[in-house]
């Protein structure tokens, strides 16, 4: 039990995600300027994978326009509101929605369109990705959640683990470590639709 540790338990949710179908990705590893860069911020202030959005939104849209697909794209990534609670139904609406476009039909007028984000029917048609140990600047403060889960390119779930053997770490310390994060990079939070807290014992998810 003394090797049961924070690093256990979050390779083994790695490992288990893996095991699901979820591509493993290493935070420092896809950092822009990194070979393997997924992220294109060198300061980290980037919370959505948006090549991998792009290239979701135009598998599920093939037959709209580079327009419409960076149409939707900027109103994903630019989500408006006054709190982050608005920011984060808004979010929402448009993963279950769609996103709101303008198109022109083929007689020539123009009409709105829903621009899928998530496929829903075949959940293989999806691009399912987990990142550990990534690494977000909002303002002054900079935070490194354990691993983050990337649906479409989009941050909707979050995982943060503790030490089943640290009396003092529990699972309700990571749960108040959410909502320190929630205060110092909302951003990371505005797609979000879960959080699960573990260490490896004991799990609570909502």
């Amino acid at each position: 039990m003394s090797n049961f540790t924070e690093s256990v338990v979050e390779e083994a949710a790695l490992e288990w995600l893996e095991a699901k179908g979820w591509t493993i990705l290493h935070g420092p590893e896809i950092a822009a300027g990194m070979p393997s860069a997924e992220r294109d911020d060198p300061d980290f202030r980037d919370v959505v994978l948006e090549r991998r959005l792009r290239q979701s939104l135009q598998r599920l849209n093939w037959a709209l326009s580079s327009d419409s697909i960076e149409s939707a794209l900027r109103k994903l990534t630019i989500v408006d509101a006054s709190s982050l609670l608005e920011r984060n139904r808004k979010a929402w609406k448009m993963l279950v929605d769609g996103v709101g476009v303008e198109i022109t039909r083929p007689d020539g007028s123009l009409g709105g369109y829903p621009v899928r984000v998530v496929d829903y029917d075949k959940p293989e048609n999806n691009d399912w990705v987990a990142v550990n140990q990534f690494t977000v600047r909002e303002g002054q403060h900079v935070r490194r959640p354990d691993i983050l889960l990337f649906l479409n390119g989009l941050p909707i779930a979050g995982i943060e683990l503790k030490n089943a053997t640290d009396e003092k770490a529990t699972i309700w310390t990571a749960y108040d470590q959410f909502q320190t994060y929630k205060h110092q990079i909302p951003s990371l939070y505005v797609h979000n639709t879960l959080l699960c807290i573990s260490d490896g014992m004991e799990a609570r998810v909502g």
